[in-house]
């Protein structure tokens, strides 16, 4: 029964991504209702593209998702006498539905995020390659000056005779 809840589960939120989804791109069904439901007055403007799960908040999601699924339970079990639309089931198919429309709504987002700073995410990827080559270049010409100075310093100073240290110790007078 365990395997049954997890497929009912990932169904479920396959089918809250395609719901929320298609209500992104038309809100037909909910401008019906919302037309039988309210007067002129009252009625949603033409410019909305608010929906049952689209741009709503949680607490309306989960009544249109729980009566959503409270119908189809119902429908199931006229259809089908066996008790299989178990409480656990539907439980798991509104958390299911619910968590894939807040998934669907996150990437909904995100891309628009992602189109949206594209180009100045471009032109920052780009200043940033620039300033490491700048910097790159910087540390190169100060690596060849240190090189440069540390060889004429090389150069200039003829080594001197070194003693041992037996001698050092010898001229300090303690040995």
């Amino acid at each position: 029964m365990m395997s049954l809840e997890i497929i009912v589960f990932i169904a479920s939120i396959l089918f809250g991504i395609v719901l929320y989804w298609r209500e992104s791109k038309s809100n037909k069904v909910y401008r019906f209702f919302n037309k039988i439901f309210y007067s002129k007055e009252l009625q949603m403007s033409d410019s909305s593209a608010k929906g049952f799960l689209y741009q709503q908040s949680f607490l309306m999601r989960l009544v249109y998702i729980g009566v959503l699924f409270l119908v189809g339970i119902v429908v199931v079990r006229f259809i089908i006498p066996i008790d299989l639309a178990t409480l656990s089931l539907f439980a798991s198919s509104i958390f299911g539905t619910l968590l894939g429309t807040y998934l669907a709504n996150f990437v909904f987002k995100s891309s628009e995020v992602i189109d949206e700073k594209s180009d100045s995410l471009l032109d920052a990827v780009k200043d940033t390659v620039e300033k490491g080559k700048d910097f790159i270049q910087d540390l190169e010409s100060k690596d060849a000056k240190v090189e440069t100075e540390v060889k004429q310093e090389m150069n200039s100073k003829p080594e001197a005779e070194k003693q041992s240290a037996r001698d050092r110790l010898k001229d300090k007078g303690l040995m």
